[in-house]
């Protein structure tokens, strides 16, 4: 599945105002009250015409699709791991990398970007990058922040996969955030990096990470 033919288009938030979207593409119901909304991921499947959002579909539907090699999706390690690794994890990446990720938006995505995330945290995005705190902030979630990566580590015996010699979905959800990451800002990749468990699965997904275009 990893090595099947794809061509990538980036979408900016609000940097194409008069995008067209595909007729084929459902958007998600969104909130009471609230419009529906188109996310990402989102892919087309041009053999099949098939359109869809959200990572969960989509992988279902490829591993369907293109079941060799096998790429398990679910498992009772990798829920725990993505489980805990989104509520650990995910707070310090929520105070490092959602302001730093202004840097590397258009200026009308940028525009979007701020106005929404700072009416959702009801502060300027710049109020989290108190670097003091910040640091204080991954301190106290080191400890948490290695346990997840020794969960990582369970079947280091047999491979250097989460379940051991081949990868399975947790595997790409743990580098894909990784990797944002680093696209971000390199000092705060290199803050996870340094942990074992998401610097072993990281490096192991190296090679399902050579396409870029």
């Amino acid at each position: 599945m990893p090595q099947c033919s794809h061509n990538v288009r980036i979408v900016y938030e609000q940097s194409h105002p008069n995008l067209t979207l595909p007729s084929g593409l459902i958007p998600s119901e969104g909130a009471r009250g609230s419009d529906p909304k188109y996310t990402v991921p989102a892919i087309q499947h041009v053999s099949t015409n098939t359109y869809m959002m959200d990572s969960v579909p989509i992988t279902q539907f490829l591993e369907a699709t293109y079941p060799d090699p096998p790429v398990p999706l679910t498992s009772e390690l990798g829920y725990e791991i993505e489980t805990k690794g989104r509520a650990v994890v995910g707070r310090v990446f929520r105070i490092s990398v959602m302001p730093r990720e202004l840097n590397i938006l258009l200026p009308r995505s940028q525009e979007f970007f701020r106005r929404t995330r700072e009416a959702s945290l009801g502060h300027p995005l710049e109020d989290l990058l108190d670097l003091k705190k910040e640091e204080a902030s991954w301190d106290a979630m080191a400890d948490d922040i290695r346990a997840v990566g020794e969960l990582m580590r369970t079947h280091k015996d047999e491979g250097p996969f989460v379940l051991g010699a081949r990868p399975s979905y947790t595997d790409f959800f743990i580098a894909g955030a990784l990797q944002t990451a680093r696209v971000v800002d390199e000092g705060v990749f290199q803050k996870i990096f340094k942990y074992v468990g998401y610097r072993d699965i990281y490096e192991a997904c190296l090679p399902y990470m050579a396409k870029k275009d």
